[in-house]
């Protein structure tokens, strides 16, 4: 499935550091520290532990959203929430990624006849008990291309799909090149392309969508009322091993085993996901109110809970990072793509690159993180090995070069502060996400820093901003109120940044669009991508290429770790949200029916 999800609570630290270094140079980057990324306990499960309820921890500062499909959500909080339903996923895929049979439905790519096949497993059944049909694949396809859709998924990816540009516009009704070779209440599904791409091989791509939606269930709701439906956010039905038995909105969701589940039923017998604030989350786990915490705990809270008896940490790298964006154009809702307003505020690349220059990342991550998280050098994770390029320097402190950029680019100071190269005055508008107590402190940090580089930066409306209200000011077609933002990413398995980057993308929310830009991101998966060194190579050219610009930047990246409980069997935590995968959840027992 391909989804990059906001990362409200993805966590930036602990802090209370006003006289950071004026040194030059920074620390040199910080790395992560290791962690074992499995725990299971000793001794055999129990049924009195299996019977009992698991208690997992979403740790956010804000309420989940509540929608339940996999296709309409946008934030990781829901993923994980509803993860025991089983996120809605289609494919399974082996530990390099890549797809494979075995799961809800088996793939079968065609270079031939640029045809992707998914055919469905003869047993698949919804929570409800009805089977899983040819048309619950292919009405994912129609939510995401709608034109009146709350998707975010659509890219120029998806309109690879022979007819999907057609119906996106409005001038087809059906997208002619999804078709059932068994009728919609089938089992198969084979859809045409004007070609196929090498990222399709893998989970998480933005040409194949990975997750089904159930079709008769929804089917009487208009596409662009989905994500307030009652049929999403009161009685949803599931695909995974579980079942949703009942859910405090915005707080809790409680799971019982799905009886319809194709796979092996689920050891434990009730599942129960509580909201916790990322201030409460190390209090709550040394009460012993949690076997673990689905999307991991913030990187401040490493050293309060890393001693905690009856638990072992256990973590990952992630495929999540902060970064900055910088708005520099609109989005043309006519042509449904990102513009680049060359006289925008933020235009000036010069510019762009002092904020990121001044503001020394490095020095937080050693000393204050423990190498929990640090300050990665590229848009695309080091956890992606092929693809990472290891080599750049991304944007460490400098304070000297950022006054000698503003100086080269015509900045001039005006008393305090700097104005345009045109004399005009130069304010601001920085927006961040509020969080815990140290991520705000963070970005007050960040917001001292650029003034004392002497530019007058001042928060959106003086201070951090709720999750909603930050993403739907991004979200608006053309904006005023936030200059430069912080936000963070989930990415899945296939790092493909099209969706994120491109023209045509709802979640280029800072509207940067070149020419170059564009034939980077086609090169990624061009017919020359089916060759591994090309595609390699292309992936560091377009690291290169972003990281000159800076229009995005990277800001952060971390270990994904939780505390787990010495109850707790078979427990791994990988980089990807591995909650969404059944297999996860199938896996678990408890071996008594208290924490240890």
């Amino acid at each position: 499935m391909k989804k990059w999800l906001a990362l409200g609570a993805i966590s930036l630290s602990t802090l209370a550091f006003a006289a950071c270094s004026n040194n030059k140079n920074s620390e040199t980057q910080s790395k992560p520290i290791s962690m074992p990324t499995t725990y299971s306990a000793a001794g055999k499960a129990t049924q009195a532990g299996n019977d009992s309820t698991l208690n997992a921890a979403e740790v956010v500062d804000a309420p989940f959203t509540g929608i339940t499909l996999a296709v309409l959500q946008d934030n990781v909080e829901d993923s994980d929430v509803y993860s025991p339903g089983g996120g809605d996923q289609l494919f399974k895929s082996n530990k390099d990624f890549k797809i494979v049979k075995g799961g809800l439905a088996n793939l079968k790519l065609d270079r031939s006849d640029n045809t992707a096949t998914i055919t469905i497993r003869k047993d698949a059944k919804w929570s409800n008990g009805s089977p899983v049909i040819a048309k619950d694949v292919e009405y994912a396809y129609e939510i995401i291309g709608n034109k009146n859709t709350a998707a975010e998924q659509y890219s120029s990816d998806m309109a690879t799909i022979k007819g999907m540009a057609a119906y996106h516009t409005g001038k087809a009704k059906t997208i002619s090149g999804i078709t059932y070779p068994d009728g919609q209440n089938g089992k198969q599904v084979v859809i045409h392309y004007t070609r196929l791409s090498p990222a399709m091989q893998y989970a998480g791509n933005s040409f194949l969508w990975g997750t089904v939606v159930p079709y008769n269930h929804i089917k009487n709701v208009k596409i662009s009322k989905l994500s307030s439906a009652p049929a999403v956010r009161k009685y949803p039905v599931f695909v995974g091993p579980y079942k949703l038995q009942n859910q405090v909105q915005g707080e809790s969701t409680a799971w019982v085993p799905n009886k319809y589940y194709w796979g092996p039923q689920p050891k434990i017998k009730h599942i129960n996901i509580q909201v916790v604030s990322s201030s409460n989350a190390a209090a709550a786990f040394k009460a012993k109110k949690f076997d673990f915490a689905l999307g991991g705990l913030p990187a401040s809270q490493y050293k309060s809970v890393k001693n905690i008896k009856g638990y072992t940490l256990a973590g990952a790298p992630g495929l999540s990072y902060g970064y900055f964006g910088f708005n520099v154009g609109y989005f043309d809702t006519k042509k449904n793509k990102n513009v680049m307003y060359k006289h925008s505020k933020m235009s000036n690349k010069n510019l762009r690159k002092a904020m990121l220059y001044a503001v020394d990342l490095d020095k937080v991550n050693k000393k204050l993180l423990s190498g929990v998280q640090w300050r990665p050098n590229t848009l695309i994770p080091p956890i992606f090995k092929k693809y990472h390029d290891d080599k750049a320097a991304g944007f460490p402190y400098d304070m000297a070069k950022s006054k000698q950029l503003l100086k080269d680019a015509g900045y001039k100071k005006k008393g305090k502060w700097y104005v345009q190269p045109n004399g005009k005055k130069l304010t601001i508008h920085f927006g961040a996400m509020q969080g815990s107590a140290a991520s705000n402190e963070i970005s007050r940090y960040e917001v001292q820093q650029w003034r004392k580089l002497g530019l007058n930066v001042q928060m959106t409306n003086g201070r951090p901003l709720e999750i909603n209200s930050f993403y739907s000011i991004l979200g608006e077609p053309k904006q005023n109120k936030i200059d430069v933002f912080v936000g963070g990413w989930q990415l899945t398995y296939e790092p493909t940044p099209t969706q994120f980057y491109g023209e045509d993308a709802t979640y280029n929310m800072g509207h940067f669009v070149t020419k170059k830009n564009t034939e980077l991101l086609n090169s990624l998966n061009n017919s020359k991508a089916w060759n591994q060194s090309y595609r390699t190579k292309q992936f560091k050219k377009w690291q290169e290429y972003m990281n000159e610009q800076a229009a995005y930047a990277p800001q952060s990246t971390l270990l994904s770790f939780t505390p787990v409980n010495h109850r707790l069997k078979n427990f791994k935590q990988a980089a990807y949200n591995n909650y969404l995968f059944p297999t996860f959840w199938d896996n678990l027992e408890l071996t008594s029916n208290q924490p240890k």
